[in-house]
């Protein structure tokens, strides 16, 4: 009977039982949690499972900051204990908090222990007030991870520069999930509050690299207030690299601020053979020195920002480096969208059009009309003509059309396009309402918030966006308080807000041969 009964039991794989989904527990520290008086240079915290730090470099935030940061171990293997060395000095009468994120996992499943804090004091009382809030990111839809929240107490050593110089008296972290912060731990007082996104980790504010966000006002604690901190790249302060050749006819003089405000003046006197014209770069914060080749060894050059009245002088000397020669592109590809602009782009400054050495073709035959008009500024040859659908489209450049500042000009040229047919294209129209003030810009953006159309407002108008490709799309919304037509971001010295944008809350999926209309709701701030 005992063999029938065992031959009929059900056969299968072992299941390992449930899965461990609960997270390591603190069971015991040295020195006590919460301790007061304390001296100790050594801290453990024990566990009921082996545990791993993950990511603790990033996780853990201790408030307020230490001027060397503590060893923390195990970085590598598996261990029922955490051991932090702190290698500085510590404040007197100072609440210190120890938030290690989620930075501890148990071994086996990787569940996180999280926000686990170790606080004490190294006074004989422990401040315990708070201060939450959120961060927001002041033109993208999302915020960035990790933002360092801090707080600067009001003291009179405290000035608008102490960002910039020392860590804060409390600082947090919003970490990699949530844009949302707590202080913990604090003392009554009055205090600065300012979130950066710290590149160096260093805890303080370097402007070229951190993005950064600030509240005007004073906040006085203990309050019941949560404080939202929009965060924004400024626009960097003036400087100018050292210029250097990277062509025989050209010399780059790197920048950052407003390039309107620099004038490049030769102090070496150039022979009358050599001729020179200053150009911005297209794509990048550079200013592009071009001469026609002189055998001069170095020449000597004074850079004025007229705006700041600071004048830096330099010294270039030349190198044995090949000619840029004229190259000519097209601002498209095969398939041309109604919307677009046909441009011829070159990379040596254009000086000369020859309209009659240029021509438009239709279907391979039929000679079309068309107007142009050189932009100097990008450096490009803008192409006006009637757009149909379903057609190709030629333009021919015979030697000659085209020729820049040092003589050259193009060998024959074709540039060959098509169109589609209007019903590859969709339309959308969009409703806003709500709080809404003029001038306004309205953006079209792709998924990555790069902007694919926009228009400009400065009364309410029907918002209409034409023929576009099918896909996926976002809105947002600037204020252009200042009417300059372009997003203005703020500044921390001056205490300057960046103009507000409002993000339209879903993503719009275009179809082909669609007519969308879109109700965007603006809500107050």
């Amino acid at each position: 009977m005992g063999l029938a009964l065992w031959q009929c039991a059900k056969r299968g794989n072992p299941t390992g039982g449930p899965k461990d989904e609960t997270p390591p527990q603190l069971i015991r520290t040295e020195p006590e949690n919460f301790s007061i008086n304390f001296d100790a240079k050594e801290i453990r915290l024990y566990f009921d499972e082996f545990i791993k730090l993950k990511d603790v470099q990033n996780q853990l935030i201790i408030s307020p900051p230490l001027k060397y940061p503590p060893e923390v171990t195990p970085l590598g293997g598996a261990s029922k204990y955490i051991q932090v060395v702190i290698k500085d000095t510590l404040k007197e009468n100072t609440t210190y908090t120890f938030n290690f994120g989620q930075s501890i996992t148990d071994n086996n499943e990787g569940n996180p222990n999280s926000f686990l804090s170790y606080v004490f004091s190294t006074g004989d009382y422990i401040d315990s007030l708070t201060l939450s809030g959120a961060v927001k990111d002041a033109f993208n839809r999302k915020a960035d991870q990790f933002i360092s929240v801090m707080l600067y107490e009001l003291d009179t050593a405290y000035t608008d520069s102490t960002i910039y110089k020392q860590p804060p008296n409390y600082i947090t972290n919003t970490l990699d999930s949530v844009p949302f912060f707590e202080l913990k731990n604090l003392k009554a007082g009055e205090y600065a509050l300012v979130a950066i996104k710290d590149v160096n980790k260093n805890n303080l504010f370097n402007q070229r690299q951190d993005k950064i966000g600030f509240l005007q006002d004073t906040i006085t604690l203990p309050t019941d207030s949560i404080y939202l901190l929009n965060l924004f790249q400024e626009f960097p302060d003036y400087s100018i690299s050292v210029p250097s050749y990277v062509a025989k006819n050209r010399i780059i003089f790197g920048y950052q601020g407003n390039h309107e405000d620099i004038k490049i003046d030769a102090l070496t006197s150039l022979p009358d053979s050599v001729k020179t014209l200053i150009l911005k770069d297209r794509e990048m914060d550079t200013l592009n020195y071009w001469l026609t080749p002189t055998d001069i060894d170095s020449i000597i050059f004074t850079i004025t920002n007229t705006k700041l009245e600071q004048i830096d002088t330099f010294t270039v000397k030349t190198r044995k480096l090949p000619l840029d020669s004229l190259l000519l592109r097209s601002s498209i590809s095969r398939s041309f969208g109604f919307e677009d602009t046909f441009s011829i782009l070159a990379n040596t400054p254009i000086t000369e059009l020859d309209t009659s050495k240029i021509a438009l073709f239709v279907s391979d035959s039929i000679n079309a009309p068309y107007s142009l008009a050189l932009d100097s500024l990008e450096n490009k040859v803008d192409f006006d003509f009637t757009i149909e659908p379903n057609q190709s489209y030629s333009f021919e450049l015979m030697p000659g059309a085209i020729t820049d500042f040092f003589g050259i000009q193009n060998d024959s040229l074709n540039y060959r396009f098509s169109t589609g047919s209007y019903a590859d294209y969709g339309n959308l129209s969009v409703n806003v309402s709500g709080a809404i003030r003029f001038p306004m810009i309205l953006q079209l953006t792709n998924e990555k918030g790069e902007v694919q159309r926009e228009i400009q407002a400065m009364q309410p108008q029907p918002f209409e966006f034409n023929n576009l490709d099918v896909g996926e799309y976002r809105l947002r919304v600037i204020f252009d308080d200042n009417g300059n037509g372009i997003w203005d971001t703020g500044s921390y010295l001056k205490k300057i807000q960046p103009e507000t944008v409002k993000h339209f809350p879903d993503v719009i999926e275009l179809r082909a041969n669609w007519e969308q209309v879109t109700d965007f709701i603006l809500l107050p701030d």
